[in-house]
């Protein structure tokens, strides 16, 4: 029982995890493996080797796989809304924050394969990790049943915030700046990376957005993308938006 609960600590997820995993997810894997690897984070595949691959292939499938559906979704839905209403909603929909809730419902954290430094650091419950699961964990059901295996898991995790998708407000700070600078098509915007601090479970990324050649906002976080939002954020305030 000590054996079992040290592997735990360690980040150690066996197959009863999985298969209450997967249970909770509603789809049968053929091939469990894939499943195993979609929860299994570059830490843990760094610290022990030869246990297998890490998940970050499968984020990548996943995470263009779920803004395919997401998309078209959309698209038949809601055949009155412009392409940048579209855009926005698209981004609410798949932002972080939200597949961070999805992979929580599921209960995911649980279930992650983390190295010790990263289980210690609260990796099981860090944003970045469960979204990056989230994304991986669809794309080994797409491998294992399909498109229409993982469309049906996408859409029925995604339903409750489909049917609000029009009225829900994003802050995109990106694209607000970018609308609004593109009304001068001699101005150009450029997001330059400035920093990196930290370690691999905890990296702190800075960003400078600059106009032409001038700062016209700094931001930080914990992804290049958070820091660019943080960074356009600024520069929307100093303009006056």
């Amino acid at each position: 029982m000590q054996k079992e609960s040290s592997k735990r600590s360690a980040g150690y997820s066996g197959d009863a995890d999985l298969k209450g995993l997967a249970s909770r997810i509603g789809y049968q894997f053929r091939d469990m493996e894939l499943l195993r690897t979609a929860v299994t984070h570059s830490s843990f595949a760094n610290e022990n080797k030869g246990s297998g691959v890490c998940n970050e292939r499968l984020e990548f499938l996943g995470d263009s796989v779920l803004g395919f559906v997401t998309a078209e979704y959309l698209f038949q839905h809601f055949p009155d809304l412009p392409e940048g209403d579209l855009t926005k909603t698209r981004a609410a929909l798949v932002c972080e924050k939200a597949l961070c809730g999805f992979s929580s419902g599921l209960g995911v954290g649980d279930c992650l394969r983390l190295s010790h430094g990263e289980h210690n650091s609260g990796g099981r419950t860090r944003p970045s990790i469960l979204a990056d699961a989230f994304e991986a964990i669809i794309a080994a059901i797409y491998l294992d049943g399909g498109m229409e295996e993982a469309k049906k898991f996408i859409l029925r995790v995604l339903a409750p915030n489909l049917k609000n998708a029009r009225v829900k407000p994003f802050k995109d700070y990106k694209t607000a700046l970018q609308e609004i600078i593109q009304q001068n098509p001699e101005e150009r915007l450029e997001y330059v990376l400035t920093g990196e601090s930290g370690p691999d479970h905890n990296k702190h990324f800075t960003v400078e957005v600059h106009l032409n050649t001038n700062v016209i906002g700094k931001g930080g976080g914990r992804s290049k993308k958070e820091a660019e939002q943080q960074a356009a954020r600024e520069a929307l305030e100093l303009m006056g938006y």
